[in-house]
Parts: structure tokens; sequence; C-alpha cells
């Protein structure tokens, strides 16, 4: 049966404030930049040619009319974006460290992000979508995680399958043990997991990545596991298969804000374009390649939403790369 949505992705959007310069007092100036990770990974498949939708809840503020506004802008679906007419809408400050990576200081206690119902879903969509794509900062509180969970269950009995990026934001959770449990919680409900390496050695308490994945795979039946390595590239395991790819390093990178879930939102066009069945080696390659190409050139570009890179700029540097 068709779908009208290649992808539905439930969780925060929220406004990251990236640092923009010097005012002439020498005080830092930030711009506004919409963000949220599952709203950034929509953005990505939108910009390849994908139908996308986004559930979840932003104030009832300016802050909220921007963000309705960007994501209409970039063809995201906005029917089961709610506004929330007393809690404002989730904001965070993004420091970039020398490297290009970033730490984030987040204005959630709570945000409208937290605040979506279980009522406030759209059930119809739910049932209307391909792939169903999700985090853990919506699994972080109530009501907002009783919510995920209702609509990983609905969209799994539709016939979606599932995607999990942990996105795992330390201070953002009570308890390291709280975000472990809802971590496991997203690995025991995925059919896709894409992972980050500092994220799956907190989780497995293992530095070799093999054995991290045999930790996941002995646990959990999850078809496809995509590692991120930042700089140095991504991995891929699907069942008995493995591959690797290094990644591309750009001279002109600004900051990595986006980068995995530019990568996310290409894997996933990869899973729809070409089916979803046990990938070669060499089909889990080019996924990776072009991935990792899609996630340098974000990061050459101040925030990810609004930027991310088109089709045709990743298939020129892979072009220009060849490799």
């Amino acid at each position: 049966m068709e779908k009208r949505y290649d992808v539905a992705a439930l969780g925060e959007l929220l406004i990251d404030f990236t640092r923009s310069g010097v005012s002439p007092q020498g005080n830092p100036l930030w711009e506004a930049n919409p963000g949220g990770a599952p709203c950034n990974v929509l953005a990505m498949l939108t910009r390849l040619g994908h139908t996308t939708a986004f559930l979840g809840k932003v104030g009832q503020d300016g802050f909220g009319d921007q963000l309705e506004t960007a994501l209409r802008e970039v063809g995201i679906d906005t029917r089961a974006l709610r506004r929330d007419g007393e809690v404002p809408t989730t904001l965070a400050v993004v420091h970039k460290k020398p490297n290009g990576d970033r730490d984030f200081s987040f204005y959630r206690k709570p945000g409208a992000d937290l605040m979506l119902y279980i009522d406030e879903l759209d059930t119809a969509l739910l049932a209307d979508c391909r792939i169903f794509h999700f985090g853990t900062l919506s699994l972080t509180a109530e009501p907002c995680r009783a919510t995920t969970r209702k609509a990983l269950a609905l969209a799994g009995q539709a016939g979606a399958l599932r995607s999990f990026d942990p996105n795992l934001r330390e201070p953002l959770w009570d308890s390291l043990d709280d975000a472990r449990e809802q971590v496991l919680f997203g690995l025991a409900h995925c059919d896709i997991l894409k992972i980050s390496d500092n994220e799956i050695q907190w989780l497995t308490g293992e530095t070799d990545f093999d054995r991290a994945v045999r930790w996941i795979q002995s646990r959990f039946t999850i078809p496809l596991i995509l590692l991120t390595l930042g700089p140095d590239g991504s991995r891929a395991w699907c069942g008995g298969v493995t591959a690797s790819h290094p990644g591309f390093k750009l001279s002109n990178t600004v900051e990595t804000t986006g980068a995995g879930d530019t990568f996310m939102g290409c894997a996933l066009h990869y899973v729809l374009a070409n089916g979803w069945h046990p990938y070669t080696e060499e089909e889990l390659s080019g996924l990776l390649r072009f991935a990792n190409a899609a996630a340098a050139i974000i990061t050459t570009r101040p925030g990810a939403l609004r930027v991310m890179p088109k089709a045709q700029e990743i298939k020129a540097l892979l072009e220009l790369t060849k490799r």
C-alpha cells in the first residue's frame, strides 16, 4: 500500500543560538537558528526529494512562529505540529570547541517540546509513513516520554520501519542511569540504529567498535546498525556483513552542528531509494560514502535545518574525490 509520507519524525524542535560575531561593545552576538535533530533529519530527506512530516510541539511565541515558518519553507509537513500557550519554545545555546565540535546549554525546564501529550498525536499520520524516526530527547521526561512510546507502537503496528538515533545530551537527563534505560528502550524498538562513537562506548563499556556492536547484537535484533566516527568516517553492520568508509576532511569546516543528522537523513534516503533488504558490503559502502560526503558539507555552514546540502553538491564532492 502506498503511503503519503516517506518519513515522519517525533521529537524536539528548538532554537539553536550560535555565535555570529561580536558587537561594537565587545559583546557576543548570537544567531537564532532553527534546530532539533529530528527536523534536521527531515530537512535532509526533503532536500533529496522525499515527503516528510514532523510531530512535536513549540511554544505559542515568536520563536515558535519562526520554527513553524522554517519547517514550511523547507517542505516539512506541519499538520502534526502543536503549539503550547503556557510553556515557551525550547532554546539551546551552542558553544563551539576549538576542534569544531560543540557543547550545548539548554533552556528546557520545561520546554514546549516536552509537553506533547498522547491525545495530541496525529494517529492517521503515523499510519501513513514508511519510516518513523525518533531519538531520546523526547524520552527525557513526561508527558512526551509516554507520547513517544505510543507513537512508536502505532507506527510499528502500521508496518513502518523505525529508525533511532540516541543523540545523547547529558545535561538534559536527571541521571545517566535514566538515560541508559531509555537508550536501551530505543534499541529494543528500532530496525535502523545510528549511533556515534562516544555513545556506543558509553553504552557498552567497550572501546573496540566491533565488540561494542556485538554487545548490542547479542541483546537486540537490529537489522541495520550505523556507527558515525566524526571526521574519521563511519561503519555499518547488516546481518553478518560489515563495511566502512573514511570521512571527507574539508579545509573550510566551520562547526559540526547537524553532521550526524545529515548522515542519518542520507542513510534513510538510501533505504527509501533502494528498498529494505539485507544489504551487501558494496551497498553499505555506497550508503556510507554518500552520507559521509553530505555530513562533511554541512560542517562548512553555520546551522543545519535551512542549509542542508543538495544532491548535486554531494555528487560533486564524490566526483571530486573519486574514492
